[in-house]
């Protein structure tokens, strides 16, 4: 930014705010997370600030999303579902110790020191419990949705080669929209059908969103370490299409600002906040749902109404 637009446009914002402060009490009021009056502006006004107001083009994500896949060694599995299981039985352990001592205190026949140490056990085998569930979350979290008894199944399986797990990785996305159908791995040109289990918390080390794939009766010859191409198959995805400085983000999601049919009676443009979901960037920009038809939205300059509004518990930055 120049020197002097720097100069000129907190003069502007200052002009906007004040005619915005004399504005009728009776204007239109707004359902959002302040209960604020809705920013309204003459035109002049906007040229001023920037702000730039088009529609939303709708498109279709493709139903095939190319990824980057690798069969994972089974061993991590193992060694954390083993750990979350220790922690578990320590914890069992350590609650029936604890009960019995503090039966055996109240009738004098246990020191109050034993108890303590007793208590003092029960919360270590706590944190370790927590900290083995933090950990098999941060690794295997589609796997810590399933049932005890699925997931001792399932792992047995991997063990016995019966089932192969692949992270498919989505390079230079870090969130995922809606979760993929189903997914095929390429293996020496034959396409291999796996489940997709859900989407994986820890990065990869690489500027991506990872998946996690279960595979069953892999071809033979193929294991850990090998690195494929896999096609992820969904339904497509719907939405609408917005530049990224046109998104701020609250407490409760993100948000657009749209053009409200309505004028004020010095025919000055209503602004309204509408929470939109993001599904998935698209060169640069957001794929939202929550826009309907024709509805015309504010593609820059949106922090300018927020401020305008005095929503605090909105944060988000324009272009």
């Amino acid at each position: 930014m120049t020197p002097l637009k720097s100069l000129l446009l907190p003069l502007c914002v200052a002009l906007v705010l004040s005619v915005a402060a004399r504005a009728p009490a009776g204007q239109a009021q707004a359902a959002t997370d302040g209960g604020n009056r809705l920013p309204a502006l003459s035109a002049a006004q906007q040229h001023a600030v920037g702000i730039i107001v088009a529609a939303a083009p709708t498109i279709e994500l493709p139903r095939r999303t190319a990824a980057y896949g690798r069969v994972l060694d089974p061993s991590q599995l193992v060694a954390d579902e083993g750990q979350l299981e220790s922690a578990r039985a320590a914890i069992r352990a350590a609650d029936a110790e604890t009960a019995r001592l503090k039966r055996l205190y109240r009738g004098a026949n246990a020191s109050l020191k034993a108890l303590q140490l007793a208590e003092a056990t029960q919360a270590e085998a706590q944190a370790r419990a927590r900290q083995a569930r933090a950990t098999f979350l941060l690794h295997w979290a589609p796997l810590a949705r399933l049932g005890a008894a699925q997931r001792t199944r399932l792992v047995a399986s991997i063990i016995d080669g019966r089932v192969l797990l692949l992270r498919a990785d989505l390079l230079g996305r870090h969130s995922l929209g809606k979760l993929p159908m189903q997914a095929l791995v390429d293996v020496d040109g034959l396409e291999v059908p796996a489940h997709v289990l859900g989407a994986l918390s820890q990065s990869a080390g690489l500027q991506s969103v990872g998946l996690l794939l279960q595979m069953s009766h892999p071809p033979a010859g193929l294991g850990p370490g090998a690195r494929l191409p896999v096609n992820l198959e969904g339904s497509g995805i719907n939405g609408r299409v917005v530049p990224r400085g046109a998104l701020l983000y609250g407490q409760r999601g993100a948000y657009v600002y749209r053009v409200l049919p309505q004028k004020t009676k010095d025919g000055d443009t209503l602004f309204a906040p509408l929470r939109v979901t993001p599904l998935q960037m698209v060169d640069g920009a957001w794929l939202v749902s929550g826009l309907h038809a024709g509805e015309r939205i504010v593609v820059r300059g949106a922090g300018v109404l927020w401020s305008l509004q005095g929503l605090g518990r909105l944060a988000g930055g324009d272009d």
